[in-house]
C-alpha cells in the first residue's frame, strides 16, 4: 500500500490542506474560545521577523510607537456615524467589571481610530504640533461569524498607524507613502509577494475613509487575500472629536487624517501563497530559520561536524540551528523541518564525513545535493538570495497566469473560479459589482490603465481587478 501523505493534497482540497499545515508544522493551535488561536512559538517567530522588518519600515517614515487602551468607551464609537455602523455587527462589548454593572458599556477595541482621536485632540493645538505620527503594535477583537486561523480570527494581532496632518494634500500622500515605502516594500522583499496595488470601491472602502489602498495578493489557490490597506480618513474623526489646530494664519482648522494596518493574516498569506504539498517555504529573508544542519546518526565525529558547520554559517550571517536531537530518528526530522519550510538542510552523516562533504537539501526549488563542508559559508549567502527571488518569480507568474481580461460580469465570475479577472470598472461599475456580490465575487480594487493608484474612483481608464477572497 501507498504511503499515506503527511498533508492532505492541495488539489484535493485547500482549506483542509491549509489546516493540516497549520497544525504539524506546528503554527497554531485554536484556542478555547470559538475563533481565538495560540500561537505557537514557530508560528509567533514568523510574527515577530514581520514585525521588525515592519517596525523599521514605519519608524523611517519618522512615525514613532505608542501605546493606546484595549477597552473604548461606547460612546466614543458613536461620534463617527458611518464608523459605528461598519463596525457594530463585530463588537464585543464589555458590561459589568468588578461584580457591577458599569455606567457606561465599554468596547473592546476593533480599531482604535476613535480612541486615537480622543487623544489627538488635547495633542494638537498648533501646526507646530504636525504631523503627528503614530503607530501602535496591539490586539483587537472584531467578532468573527466564519473564523478560519490566522485569516479571520476574533482576535488578532497588528499593528495600527495613525497620523494627522496640516493638508489634504499631505495626508493623501503620507497614506501613499505607507502603502508603497512601508507595505509594497516588505511585501515584496521580505514576504516575497507579488501584489496589486490599487484602490478600494466606495463598497469595500474602510468604514468612516474617504479612500482606502490596498495590496491584494493571489493566493495558491486563486483566491485573493487583502494584505494591508492604508486609509485617507479626511477630516471625518477631526470632526467628530474637534481635532483641530492653529494655523499660521491664525485661524482654527481641522487636521487631516490616515490610519493604516497589518496583521497576523500575513502569516496565512505566508502558508497560503508559497507552501505546496510537502509543507511551508518560507522567504529567506522573513525566516527565523534560514539553514539546519542535521547529525544523521549519534556519533561524535559527525555531532562535531554538524556543529563546526553550524557555528561557521552563523559566523557568515546565516540564521542557523543545530538538530543533534539524535534520539529522535533522522527521517522524522527531516520531515518536520520540511513541514516549516526552512529554506535549507545541512545533512551530515558518517560517509559524509569521510568524504569530507555534507548533503545540500534546498526547500524551495526543491534540489538535493553532495557539497564541500568547506564551501558551505561562502555558498548559502547566495544560495538564499537566488531562492527568495525564486519565491517571488512563482508568486508573480501564478498571478499573471490566472488572471483574464474580460469585457462583462458573467466573463469576471466565470474567471473567479479559477483566479482574478480584469475588467473595464466604466463597464462594471456599482451595478455589475452589486451582481458580482451576489455570486460571492468581489471588486479586489481598481488600478488605472497604466497599472499605478488611480487618482480617484472614476479616473478614465480604470479597470477593476476582481476575484473571490478570503
Amino acid at each position: 500500500m501507498a504511503k499515506a501523505p503527511v498533508l492532505t493534497p492541495r488539489a484535493e482540497d485547500f482549506p483542509r490542506w491549509y489546516q493540516d499545515l497549520i497544525g504539524k508544522a506546528e503554527l497554531a493551535d485554536n484556542g478555547p474560545v470559538r475563533g481565538t488561536m495560540v500561537i505557537r512559538p514557530y508560528g509567533y517567530g514568523l510574527w515577530e521577523r514581520m514585525q521588525q522588518e515592519m517596525d523599521a519600515r514605519i519608524k523611517e517614515t519618522g512615525a514613532q510607537n505608542a501605546y493606546f487602551p484595549l477597552l473604548i468607551p461606547q460612546s466614543y464609537l458613536t461620534k463617527e456615524a458611518e464608523h459605528v455602523e461598519g463596525f457594530a455587527p463585530e463588537l464585543a462589548v464589555v458590561t459589568h467589571g468588578g461584580g457591577k454593572e458599569l455606567e457606561e458599556p465599554v468596547v473592546v477595541r476593533p480599531t482604535s481610530e476613535t480612541i486615537v482621536n480622543e487623544y489627538f485632540s488635547k495633542w494638537v493645538q498648533s501646526y507646530r504640533d504636525l504631523p503627528l505620527l503614530i503607530n501602535q503594535w496591539a490586539n483587537v477583537v472584531r467578532w468573527e461569524l466564519r473564523p478560519r486561523v490566522f485569516l479571520r480570527t476574533t482576535e488578532f494581532l497588528w499593528q495600527e498607524g495613525h497620523t494627522a496632518h496640516a493638508t489634504y494634500e499631505e495626508a493623501r500622500a503620507f497614506a501613499a507613502r505607507i502603502q508603497s515605502e512601508v507595505y509594497g516594500d516588505f511585501l515584496k522583499n521580505v514576504l516575497a509577494a507579488d501584489h496589486v496595488s490599487g484602490r478600494k470601491t466606495v463598497k469595500e472602502r474602510f468604514a468612516g475613509a474617504v479612500n482606502t489602498l490596498t495590496l491584494e495578493s493571489m493566493m495558491g489557490d486563486g483566491k485573493a487575500l487583502q494584505m494591508v490597506t492604508s486609509h485617507e480618513l479626511g477630516q471625518n474623526f477631526a470632526r467628530a472629536f474637534h481635532t483641530r489646530y492653529l494655523s499660521r494664519d491664525g485661524s482654527q482648522e481641522y487636521v487631516w487624517q490616515t490610519s493604516w494596518g497589518s496583521t497576523t493574516r500575513m502569516v496565512g498569506a505566508l502558508v497560503m501563497m508559497h507552501g505546496d504539498d510537502d509543507g511551508l517555504r518560507v522567504p529567506p529573508r522573513l525566516a527565523t530559520v534560514q539553514a539546519v544542519v542535521l547529525a544523521v546518526k549519534d556519533d561524535a565525529a559527525v555531532l562535531a561536524r554538524v556543529h563546526a558547520i553550524g557555528e561557521r554559517l552563523r559566523e557568515a550571517g546565516v540564521r542557523v540551528r543545530v538538530d543533534d536531537r539524535t534520539d529522535v530518528p533522522f527521517g522524522r526530522r527531516a520531515v518536520d523541518w520540511e513541514l516549516k519550510g526552512v529554506p535549507v538542510r545541512i545533512e551530515v552523516g558518517p560517509r559524509d564525513l569521510e568524504n569530507g562533504t555534507a548533503v545540500l537539501v534546498r526547500r524551495i526549488p526543491g534540489t538535493k545535493e553532495p557539497v564541500t563542508a568547506e564551501a558551505l559559508p561562502a555558498l548559502l549567502p547566495g544560495m538564499l538570495e537566488d531562492d527568495q527571488a525564486l519565491l517571488l518569480e512563482q508568486s508573480r507568474r501564478r498571478r499573471e497566469d490566472r488572471t483574464v481580461e474580460v469585457t462583462t460580469v458573467e466573463e469576471a465570475a466565470e474567471a473567479a473560479s479559477t483566479g482574478w479577472a480584469r475588467v473595464p470598472w466604466a463597464t462594471l461599475g456599482p451595478e455589475g459589482e452589486a451582481r458580482l456580490a451576489e455570486q460571492g465575487v468581489s471588486v479586489r480594487c481598481l488600478v488605472a490603465a497604466d497599472g499605478s493608484v488611480p487618482e480617484s474612483d472614476d479616473q478614465p481608464g480604470n479597470v477593476a481587478v476582481v476575484g473571490r477572497a478570503y
